[in-house]
């Protein structure tokens, strides 16, 4: 064989071996899919491309929002309480002509601050009445400007943590990774606040004096934002998924996962929740959603424990110990309304609470709940109540009207009576009697309604149990004039402050003095609910010295019969012009100024109104609104 025949043989026969074949063709190698699967499949398990020390600062950096914003409310409600405390005692021995430093502004600012941000809504003059699109649907109230921009730091907080990441790294696999950390991260971050302002028993609510109905906003809009990072971290993880394994594979690791599909669980109970909660859904059906809100609540916490437990690292997820500080946080609240419900609705010696329940005119019924034992109830607080026989799984706020003190009888554990400390343990080992005005709406007040209907003209004694008081933290003690505005059971919140007004200022102890409440019901047929406890107040010694009272009367059967009995007690047909009303207020007013309503949406919106046009440095006109939005 020549030489050149030699070295051609060399080079062995002609045909392309596999390498280079496959490097011709478009199919890609095996080892090209494997190392194309390298750079994706991590990313979809466990910390893998997780930016775990931006996750963690980011953490910190939303506590420390909440934080701020709460210190900051908490910083100006001490001020707010010493600066009324030096008021009180300064005006509670001083005639009314000598509250004129209390009268009148100490900061330039103040009543601009208040006019556009305290107690202005979010736009133009709507805020507490509902936007209804129908009779039939709500989608509820908007938040005011203050609510507004709490709300905006919080959710553009939210948003710049979640999306503050690398955006220009090649690996779009690893970028979703890291988003994927974070969502995750910041949605059970969420979680702690958002269980706490869901509780009755938030500490907060006494400590910044701020009521349930703003928590309860929080709430709703913190659970939003929840589901939207629960949301985005599923899509992160399913689109690395998918790239990796396809949707079959996705699809078999989700069944067999346990750490995968706990968290896929909790994320489906999320976004039916937020479907339920959607405000049209949650006002035509508010008592079944409540129900579901309780059970798909606690199933988005089991799965989030399970996916943080089940994670394959050691001792889970680094959010674990957060959701054991969450179900801690639940389970207390849960447990402190066990032990209201038990200490004061049940007694060794007394037994139950039982109620009286009583149809009254104009589709109202008057509820008087015995208690079996002593309970401290303030002026301008609500009770969750339930009954026996009527939903008693349910239970609803309501506003207290009506407290009444029975001393215990037994003299002969006492030691006799006669002193004051005597009389004052009788009180404390007596019995407390608690009442309330129910309107009849839909669902559980009709059903109380009717009920009460059907036992004609008497009265009828169920067992029935309270949970509360809560709320009461708005004092009026401070304030040398005070104007209470209600709407039809609106007065049941209002009624509350005027008997101990009234003690108060006959014992020398509170500065208000002067009371106006303007009342504002359909018919005479009203008056009816609260007749016994008004001719009390009216009984009163000194009562016409303080106490000024503005019914009007919108729909009256016959005009002319609407007569006033006294200059302090007048009557009026009609609707009331209420920014004229308030400004004569002002004109007359004595000392510092507090404006309270309690009614239907359109009142608390006229009344905010007129306090925003009254306000200037020559008086000062506080707001206190009494609401429970939904």
């Amino acid at each position: 064989m020549s030489l050149i025949r030699r070295r051609i043989a060399a080079f062995g026969p002609l045909t392309p071996i596999t390498v280079l074949a496959l490097r011709d063709s478009d199919v890609p190698s095996a080892t090209q899919q494997q190392d194309a699967k390298s750079t994706i499949a991590p990313f979809s398990t466990s910390l893998n491309g997780v930016d775990q020390p931006g996750n963690l600062l980011f953490k910190d950096m939303l506590w420390w929002t909440l934080g701020i914003m709460a210190l900051v409310v908490l910083g100006i409600r001490v001020l707010e309480i010493g600066w009324s405390k030096l008021r009180h005692v300064s005006s509670m021995s001083a005639p009314a002509e000598r509250q004129t430093y209390w009268k009148r502004s100490q900061w330039s600012w103040m009543p601009t601050l208040k006019k556009h941000l305290i107690y202005a809504p979010l736009w133009k003059k709507r805020h507490n009445r509902e936007i209804r699109l129908s009779s039939a649907v709500s989608i509820g109230t908007l938040p005011s400007r203050l609510h507004s921009v709490i709300l905006g730091i919080y959710l553009i907080s939210n948003v710049a943590y979640v999306f503050c990441e690398d955006w220009f790294q090649e690996n779009r696999y690893s970028l979703a990774a890291e988003i994927r950390g974070r969502s995750g991260t910041l949605s059970v971050v969420n979680m702690v606040p958002l269980i706490i302002m869901a509780g009755r028993n938030n500490p907060l609510i006494g400590m910044l004096r701020v009521s349930f109905d703003t928590y309860n906003l929080l709430h709703r809009w913190m659970g939003r934002m929840v589901v939207l990072e629960a949301v985005i971290h599923t899509i992160a993880w399913a689109y690395v998924a998918v790239a990796a394994d396809g949707y079959d594979g996705m699809n078999l690791r989700l069944i067999h996962d346990n750490f995968l599909a706990s968290g896929f669980a909790g994320t489906i109970a999320l976004v039916i929740l937020l479907f339920l909660s959607i405000s049209p859904v949650r006002h035509a059906f508010y008592e079944t959603f409540l129900s579901f809100h309780i059970i798909l609540a606690f199933i988005i916490f089991a799965m989030t424990w399970v996916h943080c437990a089940t994670a394959a690292l050691p001792g889970g997820l680094p959010q674990l110990p957060w959701m054991v500080a969450i179900f801690m946080i639940w389970v207390a609240e849960r447990l402190s309304r066990m032990f209201r419900l038990a200490f004061n609705n049940w007694s060794r010696k007394r037994g139950f609470t039982e109620a009286i329940i009583e149809a009254m005119p104009a589709e109202a019924t008057r509820v008087t709940m015995h208690l079996p034992r002593h309970v401290d109830v303030e002026p301008g607080t609500h009770a969750y109540i339930r009954f026996m026989g009527i939903n008693p799984w349910e239970n609803h706020p309501f506003s207290v009207a009506w407290v009444e003190h029975h001393p215990q009888t037994d003299e002969t554990v006492l030691g006799g009576k006669g002193s004051d400390e005597n009389k004052e343990s009788r009180l404390k080992k007596g019995t407390t009697s608690v009442s309330f005005i129910i309107g009849a709406h839909s669902g559980f007040t009709r059903q109380l309604y009717n009920k009460a209907l059907a036992g004609g003209s008497q009265s009828i004694r169920i067992r029935a149990a309270m949970e509360g008081p809560y709320a009461g933290h708005h004092s009026l003690d401070s304030y040398g004039h005070a104007v209470l505005f209600a709407g039809a059971s609106g007065i049941t919140h209002q009624i509350s402050y005027l008997r101990p007004l009234i003690e108060g200022f006959n014992e020398g102890i509170i500065a208000t003095r002067r009371v106006t409440l303007v009342w504002i019901i359909r018919d005479n047929d009203s008056l009816e609910w609260v007749r016994p406890w008004m001719d009390e107040i009216l009984r009163m010694p000194r009562r016409r010295d303080i106490l000024n009272m503005r019914i009007f009367v919108t729909r009256p059967r016959n005009p002319k019969e609407i007569t006033s009995s006294s200059a302090t007690i007048q009557m009026f047909p009609g609707r009331p012009n209420i920014p004229t009303l308030l400004k004569k207020e002002v004109e007359e007013q004595v000392g510092a100024m507090c404006v309270s309503v309690c009614g239907p949406g359109a009142l608390a919106d006229d009344v905010r109104q007129a306090v925003r046009e009254v306000q200037d440095e020559s008086s000062v006109v506080d707001f206190v609104e009494e609401s429970f939005t939904w």
